[in-house]
């Protein structure tokens, strides 16, 4: 997508940073990466808690020094410069407005301190890109959560940084309000022009508001690239089960049939795409055929099913309506238990806890994972890196 710049904003810069590691110690925050962020792009590092990500964003901030590595932005090496000189403006999650101050002021004040005198356009045009103008002469404690993020996005905005960094700036609003500030900071990120990196540990945020995510596991990038081929093409099981929620299915491998790959499982014959198994499989590996829950249907063993569809015959364990869907559990003899979501669209009252039903899916939406790689990955971790 082509980005275009308002009057008020400068271009947006790319981020480099270089074998960049942080330690603390004996503990590593962050291992030695690489890691592009392209100019006018809006980029997510996203993961758990304690994977890393904070601790990288404070390194392109220059609020903490690496213990190795660079950090270039827009191919100007800055890892020794303190962070009033670096070309980036940060956005936490507590916002850290002047209560004193009306809002008017809070935008304004970064540019009063740089002495400038004349301010009235651009902070009227900032307050008009957040769409916060006609709330000007009010203080911040008479702003919604909502608001007070947009002030905090239109202080930072007026110093025309390359680069602005997000720190969970979402993390303290409600669920409602916070979906719908993911759609405003994209389209100010939008019309801006400016470079976003945003922190968080929320996938739907990430996959909502982002270009590209870089999803962070144990201070390493476990996966890089647009949300969409993340979900649909996990290459670990990490992020198999941190995007969403994935069946992964313990298979081996007994053939090759054109374009496939044919598996065995629990006493089944399924079949995986080759170009969606990260590695080459080869007749008697092992490997985790994947599927996403709501790829998946449900059929009475009295039912015709797809005869070129993968499936699996259970027990619903339980099932839970959520509205739009119906979310069951099904226990699978050999393979364990299964999730399966289905569209609330046309109910069919035979399936209810105890039933035995099928569980199918076409076989282009199975993914391939190595089996050696733990499949419990993507349980939350308690403590954020310092």
């Amino acid at each position: 997508m082509t980005k275009t710049a308002s009057p008020q904003s400068g271009s947006g810069g790319d981020v480099r940073l270089r074998r960049i590691s942080k330690t603390y110690g004996s503990f590593t925050a962050v291992h030695p990466l690489d890691l592009t962020v392209p100019a006018g792009s809006f980029f997510a590092l996203l993961g758990a808690s304690g994977c890393g990500k904070t601790t990288t964003l404070r390194m392109i901030a220059g609020l903490e020094d690496p213990s190795t590595g660079t950090v270039e932005l827009s191919g100007e090496d800055v890892t020794a410069l303190p962070p009033y000189k670096r070309h980036v403006n940060t956005v936490f999650q507590n916002y850290a407005l002047f209560p004193h101050l009306d809002i008017f002021e809070n935008v304004a004040f970064g540019l009063r301190r740089r002495g400038i005198k004349s301010v009235k356009k651009q902070v009227e045009e900032m307050l008009d890109l957040v769409q916060l103008g006609p709330m000007a002469r009010r203080r911040p404690q008479q702003l919604s959560g909502g608001q007070q993020q947009r002030v905090a996005v239109a202080r930072a905005l007026i110093n025309h940084p390359q680069v602005l960094l997000l720190d969970e700036p979402l993390g303290a609003l409600d669920l409602k309000l916070r979906r719908q500030m993911q759609l405003e900071l994209k389209r100010i990120q939008t019309e801006v022009g400016i470079t976003f990196v945003h922190v968080t540990h929320d996938q739907e945020e990430a996959m909502t508001m982002a270009d590209t995510v870089a999803v962070m596991n144990g201070g390493r990038v476990e996966q890089l690239g647009a949300p969409a081929d993340l979900y649909e093409n996990p290459a670990t099981t990490f992020v198999a089960n941190f995007l969403g929620t994935s069946n992964l299915i313990e298979a081996e491998v007994t053939g090759v049939d054109g374009d496939d790959l044919l598996l065995r499982a629990a006493d089944r014959a399924l079949r995986v795409p080759a170009r969606r198994c990260p590695h080459a499989a080869r007749t008697g590996d092992k490997l985790l055929a994947g599927v996403r829950p709501e790829k998946m249907a449900l059929a009475h063993p009295d039912d015709a099913v797809p005869e070129a569809h993968n499936r699996l015959s259970g027990r619903i364990k339980d099932a839970a309506f959520i509205g739009v869907s119906t979310q069951y559990l099904l226990d699978v003899p050999g393979v364990g238990e299964l999730a399966v979501y289905e569209q609330n669209i046309a109910r069919d009252g035979r399936l209810v806890p105890g039933a035995d039903v099928v569980a199918h899916w076409n076989g282009a939406h199975t993914f391939g994972l190595d089996a050696a790689q733990d499949i419990s990955a993507g349980a939350d971790v308690d403590e954020e890196a310092a």
